[in-house]
C-alpha cells in the first residue's frame, strides 16, 4: 500500500482546530474542510489508483484518531474492511442487463455504541459515503464533502454516545463510481450488516449548496424525525417522483441498501451547480461556504435523536400493527420548516377536492377556456356571453354590454385556472405522485381568495372587475411554495442535459434546447394562469408583447456574440479524448489498429473544438461509429497521428476459445479471458445466441446459471478493482438451440455477428492524449462515469463464426 505523502497526511494535533472554533460535541465546518482540503489534494482518486489507496489511508488514519479522543464511556470500534470478490445484481434502474463484478476493495468503517450498554450494538444507524471519485474529478463536492461532514459528525457523536440506546457506524466506502460496489459488499459480506435498522446516504450531483433529502425510503418514521429536529430541514419530493420515474439518469448506494439490504432510511444530495458534476470543475474553490455546515448541523441533531430513541427496530418495520407503512409527502418552507404526511393522508386530501358539486359547476362553464388557451378562450366565451347577455338583457345600451361582456368573461379566464390545476391534480392523485401538493396548493389559494373577495350570492348581479388583491392573496401561498422548487429543478435539468448523450450523435442536437423549452414553457404557462386574466384587463398585452420579443432579441445577440458564453472554465462541457486500440479474433498474435477518439456527451457537434486541434488531424462526422461495448459513440471525431506508440501489443486483452463441443444436441463454448494490465473491464453478450452463461473467477463461480436480463439483446459484464484484482477468467457459454437461425439474418443483410465486445480501460495519458487536452479550449473537461472509457482503452470482438 502507498505510504501517506506530506500532502496527504492526516491533521497533526497542533493543527486540529481549537475546541472553541468547533466545540467539543458540535460540528465545525472549519474542521470539516481540512478534511476535503487533503482528500482534493490528492486530485482524482477512482478505484484502483495509488491516489485512492492514499485517501483510504488518511480516512482511516481520522477514524482512529476519532477512536483515542472519544469520551471515556464511548466505545468506538474502527475497521479497515476488504471486500472479497463477488458479483452485484441490480435489477432496477440503469442496471437492468448487467451484471458488476468487484475485487479488491477496501473500506473504512467506524463504530459508535455506548460501552455499558451493550444491546446496543443490536440496533445500528448507518451512514454511507463514498471515498472514491471517477478518473476526470477531484470530487470535492462528489463526494469529498460527504466524507468531510462524516469525518466531523463522528469526532462530535464519539462524545454523546455514552447516552445512546442505539450504536451509529458510519461507512466510507469504495467502488460506488463504478455500480455501487462498495455498498453492495458492505451489506452482503461486512458482520456488522445484521445489526443495521435504517441508512442515511450522502450523495452529490453537484457541489454545495443545501444538501436535500431526494428519497424518503418506505418507512415514515426517518423522514418525520428529520423533519422535527433539523434546524435547516430541505427536501422536496417532487425530486424522488422525478428519480424514481427515470427522468434523472443516476443511482446511488441508496438503491443497494433498499434492493438488496431490505432496508429503508434517507437520500440526501447536493444539486447545486449539477453541471460541474463529475468533470474537473468539481473543485474546492466552487464548494459553496456554508455548504457542510448546514449538513452537518443538521445531521447531527437528526442522528442523536435517533440514537437515543428506544424503539428504533419497532419504529424501523415495514409493517407496524399489522398495516404496511406508506411512503411520505414531505417538502420543506423557505428552509425553516418542513412539512410531511402520509400517502394516505394525501389520498384523502387530494381527494376532498372532488365533491365541490357546485364548484364543479362553474368550472365546467369555463373548460373551452381552459383548454383553448387564454386568447382564443377569451374570444370564444366572449361570442357565447354576447349571445346570453343579448336574450337575458336585450335593453342595455351596446357599449353597456360590451364592458359586461369583457368583465364577465376574464373571471371565466380567472377560474379555469381552477380546472386546470384541478386536473393535474387528479392524475397525480391516481398515479399516486408525491408532488400532487403542488397542484393542491395553486388550486386551494387562488380558490379561496376568488371565493373569500369575488363570489357573490346575488346571481343577477352585474360582474364586477376582478380585484388586484384576489391576485395577491390567492397567488402569495403558490409563489412562495413553488418559486424555490422550479429554479432548483430547472438547474437540475440543464445540468443533466449537459451530459445527457449517453450515445454521442443518436439525438439531433437541438432537443436538449426543446426540453428546456418545453418544461419552462410549461411551469409559466401552469404558473401564470391566473395573472393572464389581469393582463386582459389591464390592456398591458401589446406592451408586453413587445418587451418580450425586445428580450428575445437581446438574448440571442448576446448568445451570438459571445457576450454570454455557454460554456466557461468552471462550467465545462464534457468531452472525451480515448486512445483506443482495436483488434478482432481468435489469437495472441492479432494485428490491431488505433486511433483517437474525440465524443461528447454534452448534445451538438464538436466544431469549435477540433478549431483548436488543427495539427493533430481530426475528422468529425457520423460515418465512424464506435462501440465502447457499454454505450455507442454515433458522431465524434476520430483521428490516427501517432496513434502507433504510448501502449503496448502485450498490453492487449486475449479471448481464447479453450473449447467448443456439442453434447446430447447442446452447445457449449468456454472461453478464457485476460485483461493484461486492466483492472477496469466490460464485456457484453449476445444473449441471442447465447442461452446462458457461467463466470468464473480462481475456479469459484461468480455467476452462475440462472435468467439474467438483457438489453437490446445484450448482457453485460462490468468489472472494476483494486490493485489486487485478478485479470484472468473463464466464461462458459451454453448456446441456445436457434442459434444458427437467429444469426442467419445478421448474415443475410450483410453483417457479421458478434458473440463477445470486450472493453478493457487503463488509466493512463499517453502522449498523444496529452497533446489533444492540452490544446482543446479550457471550457472542455473530461467526463467520468462508471460506463466512461479511461484515457486508453483496448476494444477486442470475438465473432459468432469463430
Amino acid at each position: 500500500m502507498p505510504r501517506i505523502t506530506e500532502a496527504s497526511k492526516p491533521l497533526a494535533s497542533d493543527e486540529t482546530p481549537r475546541p472553541q472554533e468547533q466545540g467539543k460535541r458540535g460540528f465545525s465546518e472549519v474542521s470539516a474542510l481540512e478534511h476535503v482540503k487533503y482528500l482534493t489534494k490528492l486530485g482524482p482518486h477512482p478505484v484502483g489508483s495509488d491516489a485512492l489507496e492514499l485517501a483510504v489511508q488518511y480516512v482511516f488514519a481520522a477514524a482512529e484518531k476519532i477512536q483515542k479522543t472519544a469520551h471515556w464511556e464511548v466505545d468506538v470500534q474502527v475497521d479497515l474492511f476488504r471486500a472479497e470478490t463477488a458479483a452485484n445484481h441490480l435489477s432496477k434502474g440503469l442496471f437492468k442487463g448487467k451484471t458488476l463484478v468487484y475485487s479488491d476493495l477496501k473500506h473504512v468503517v467506524l463504530r459508535v455504541l455506548p460501552k455499558y450498554l451493550p444491546e446496543a450494538e443490536d440496533n445500528v444507524i448507518l451512514i454511507s459515503s463514498h471515498v472514491d471519485t471517477v478518473f476526470s474529478s477531484q470530487g470535492a463536492g462528489d463526494c469529498s464533502s460527504c466524507v468531510a461532514v462524516m469525518l466531523e459528525l463522528a469526532r462530535g457523536m464519539s462524545q454523546w454516545a455514552h447516552g445512546f440506546k442505539n450504536g451509529v457506524i458510519f461507512l466510507f466506502n469504495t467502488g460506488e463510481e463504478e455500480g455501487l460496489n462498495g455498498a453492495h459488499s458492505f451489506i452482503t459480506q461486512h458482520p456488522w450488516r445484521s445489526t443495521i435498522r435504517f441508512v442515511v446516504d450522502l450523495e452529490a450531483m453537484g457541489i454545495g449548496g443545501k444538501s436535500s433529502v431526494f428519497q424518503g425510503g418506505s418507512v415514515p418514521w426517518a423522514i418525520e424525525t428529520y423533519a422535527k429536529v433539523s434546524k435547516y430541514p430541505s427536501g422536496l419530493v417532487i425530486s424522488q417522483d422525478l428519480f424514481h420515474s427515470g427522468a434523472i439518469q443516476s443511482a446511488t448506494d441508496f438503491q443497494v441498501y433498499e434492493e438488496v439490504g431490505g432496508l429503508s432510511g434517507l437520500d440526501f444530495a447536493y444539486t447545486d451547480a449539477t453541471a460541474i458534476y463529475h468533470t474537473k470543475n468539481d473543485k474546492l474553490k466552487l464548494l459553496k461556504p456554508g455548504s457542510l455546515q448546514h449538513l452537518g448541523e443538521n445531521m447531527l441533531a437528526f442522528l442523536i435523536q435517533s440514537a437515543m430513541s428506544t424503539n428504533l427496530q419497532n419504529e424501523m418495520e415495514v409493517k407496524k400493527d399489522g398495516i404496511v407503512q406508506s411512503q411520505s409527502i414531505f417538502f420543506d418552507i423557505l428552509g425553516t420548516y418542513m412539512v410531511v404526511y402520509p400517502q394516505r393522508l394525501a389520498t384523502m386530501l387530494h381527494n376532498s377536492h372532488f365533491a365541490h358539486v357546485d364548484f364543479f359547476s362553474k368550472l365546467i362553464n369555463n373548460v373551452l377556456g381552459a383548454l383553448t388557451g387564454q386568447h382564443l378562450g377569451f374570444l370564444c366565451i366572449s361570442r357565447y356571453l354576447r349571445c346570453t347577455f343579448s336574450k337575458r338583457a336585450p335593453t342595455v345600451a351596446s357599449n353597456t354590454l360590451e364592458n359586461l361582456i369583457k368583465l364577465e368573461t376574464e373571471r371565466w379566464l380567472f377560474k379555469a385556472g381552477f380546472i386546470q390545476w384541478l386536473l393535474l391534480l387528479i392524475i397525480g392523485n391516481y398515479y399516486k405522485v408525491g408532488s400532487s401538493f403542488v397542484a393542491l396548493v395553486w388550486l386551494v389559494s387562488p380558490a379561496f381568495a376568488y371565493g373569500l373577495m369575488e363570489a357573490t350570492l346575488t346571481p343577477s348581479r352585474s360582474p364586477r372587475q376582478l380585484k388586484i388583491v384576489t391576485l395577491i392573496f390567492g397567488l402569495a401561498m403558490p409563489i412562495l411554495f413553488s418559486s424555490g422548487m422550479v429554479i432548483r429543478l430547472v438547474g437540475i435539468l440543464v445540468g443533466t442535459i449537459v451530459r445527457s448523450e449517453r450515445n454521442p450523435g443518436s439525438r439531433p442536437e437541438w432537443l436538449g434546447n426543446v426540453i428546456v423549452a418545453v418544461f419552462v414553457s410549461a411551469i409559466v404557462c401552469l404558473m401564470l394562469v391566473y395573472l393572464l386574466s389581469y393582463i386582459h384587463l389591464s390592456g398591458a398585452k401589446g406592451p408586453m408583447i413587445v418587451s418580450m420579443l425586445m428580450l428575445l432579441a437581446l438574448a440571442l445577440a448576446a448568445v451570438s456574440r459571445g457576450v454570454v458564453p455557454a460554456f466557461t472554465e468552471d462550467i465545462s462541457r464534457a468531452v472525451n479524448v480515448v486512445h483506443v486500440v482495436e483488434t478482432k479474433g481468435n489469437s495472441e498474435n492479432q494485428d490491431a489498429s488505433s486511433f483517437i477518439s474525440l465524443f461528447s456527451l454534452t448534445p451538438g457537434k464538436l466544431t469549435e473544438e477540433v478549431k483548436s486541434l488543427k495539427d493533430e488531424e481530426f475528422t468529425c462526422g457520423w460515418n465512424k461509429t464506435i462501440d465502447f461495448v457499454s454505450f455507442t459513440v454515433k458522431y465524434g471525431c476520430w483521428s490516427s497521428k501517432d496513434s502507433g506508440s504510448g501502449w503496448s501489443k502485450s498490453d492487449i486483452p486475449i479471448v481464447h476459445v479453450e473449447h467448443d463441443s456439442i453434447a446430447s444436441g447442446a452447445r457449449n463454448t468456454g472461453i478464457f479471458i485476460d485483461t493484461k494490465i486492466s483492472k477496469r473491464w466490460s464485456l457484453a453478450i449476445n444473449r441471442e445466441e447465447i442461452r446462458d452463461f457461467t463466470f468464473e473467477v480462481d475456479s469459484e463461480e461468480l455467476v452462475p446459471l440462472g435468467d439474467k436480463s438483457e438489453v437490446d439483446g445484450w448482457h453485460f459484464i462490468q468489472f472494476s478493482g483494486g490493485k489486487n484484482s485478478p485479470t484472468k477468467f473463464h466464461l462458459n457459454l451454453f448456446w441456445s438451440s436457434n442459434m444458427t437461425h437467429q444469426s442467419q439474418k445478421s448474415y443475410e443483410s450483410g453483417a457479421s455477428p458478434l458473440l463477445l465486445k470486450l472493453r478493457t480501460d487503463v488509466n493512463k495519458n499517453t502522449p498523444v492524449v496529452e497533446s489533444v487536452l492540452e490544446k482543446l479550449p479550457p471550457w472542455c473537461s473530461l467526463f467520468g462515469k462508471s460506463t466512461s472509457p479511461y484515457p486508453l482503452a483496448f476494444l477486442t470482438t470475438l465473432p459468432v463464426q469463430f
